[in-house]
């Protein structure tokens, strides 16, 4: 139902002069539908649904009382609004009403503006309600926008900064995903890898490297090896990066949907050995989305074309990650990525930059 169109409501009435006074309130606003007993009543319901039902209390054969008690056990109607009409005036009527689900209860003989009131507020209770999910939905769709073109921003900070990134940033947040679904059904991540958390993962994925913006460009960009000292430099993006988003957090608390991007570009260099940077923490210690992450960023690192080196073969990549199972990348991870190696190949595929690194993908063995 519409709020701005008009709409169904019955009334029921063994009184012809009741039933018109009704109309005479309501016809130029609403569609009308009417009964003179209970039976009728119910055969009109179930014909054509009504939006809301003015309901008469007392009727021969069968009462308000009953028809309402009938509407309220069946799943079809229990969600029509029923407002009774009657003469009676007692407390104890009203409670009665009320108890078998009725939304509202007026006194006869009625006060059209109030009548009307009432009828109007009942129907916008109930458009909301019907709707909800239909509310909900878009806030939710209107959420995740926000949370998808922040990300998108913060990710097009670090893509004008390092020529690495582009196709790197589609490909390692697929990684990202692939990983993250074939790891759900593990005994050890399973009570983590909800469904909800895949997903804002898969959009977090984008920031891994988002602290690079605050490393000099005679170091991002240098075309050879770095010296020790600009390695040091280097591993400064983790804590920039999850300073950079720590900033962007503050409005939004503690629990924001950018918490995971958080400890991704702070923890996505640990290693489960303890090796890694920048704090050298090991194994579980590491956030599961660093340790994912890692897997995801040295694969992609290594099939990629670099000017400092050229594209891995897609085999050579997964022996070296099959290597450091156990040392730099959780087992666990680690073998689920073995397993599923042909979906990093074919994600690498399809996003490749450059000719020379589609020819090494192609090479499965």
């Amino acid at each position: 139902m519409e709020i701005n169109k008009k709409s169904k409501i019955l009334v029921v009435d063994d009184n012809e002069f009741n039933i018109q006074l009704i109309a005479s309130i309501l016809q130029e606003q609403y569609f009308l539908s009417v009964a003179m007993n209970g039976k009728d009543a119910l055969k009109i319901v179930e014909k054509d649904k009504p939006d809301i039902i003015l309901l008469d209390v007392m009727m021969p054969e069968m009462d308000g009382y009953e028809v309402c008690r009938r509407l309220k056990s069946d799943d079809k109607t229990k969600d029509i609004p029923v407002i009774f009409l009657t003469a009676l005036s007692e407390e104890g009527d009203e409670m009665k009403g009320l108890d078998l689900g009725a939304v509202d209860y007026v006194v006869k003989p009625v006060n059209p503006k109030l009548v009307e009131k009432r009828i109007h507020n009942h129907l916008a209770l109930k458009y909301h309600r019907d709707n909800l999910e239909l509310i909900v939905a878009e806030r939710t769709r209107m959420l995740n926008l926000t949370q998808d073109v922040t990300i998108e921003s913060l990710g097009n900070l670090a893509e004008y900064r390092d020529q690495e990134t582009g196709g790197h940033i589609k490909r390692t947040k697929n990684y990202v995903k692939s990983l993250s679904i074939n790891l759900k059904d593990n005994d050890r991540f399973k009570a983590t890898l909800t469904d909800d958390y895949i997903e804002l993962l898969t959009k977090s994925a984008p920031l891994h490297d988002i602290g690079k913006v605050g490393v000099p460009d005679s170091i991002l960009l240098k075309p050879g090896r770095l010296t020790d000292e600009e390695f040091e430099e280097m591993k400064k993006h983790t804590i920039y990066g999850r300073d950079i988003i720590a900033a962007s957090e503050k409005s939004l608390g503690e629990e924001s949907f950018l918490n995971l991007a958080r400890e991704i570009a702070y923890t996505h260099h640990e290693k489960w050995d303890g090796s890694g940077y920048p704090e050298g923490i090991k194994g579980d210690a590491i956030s599961l989305s660093g340790r994912i992450m890692a897997i995801a960023d040295v694969y992609d690192a290594l099939i990629s074309k670099r000017v400092y080196k050229a594209p891995f073969p897609h085999q050579k990549a997964v022996e070296i990650i099959a290597k450091g199972k156990g040392n730099h990348f959780d087992p666990d991870i680690a073998q689920i990525f073995i397993e599923h190696e042909e979906e990093f190949r074919l994600i690498a595929l399809k996003y490749a930059d450059f000719d020379e690194e589609r020819e090494m993908l192609s090479i499965k063995k």
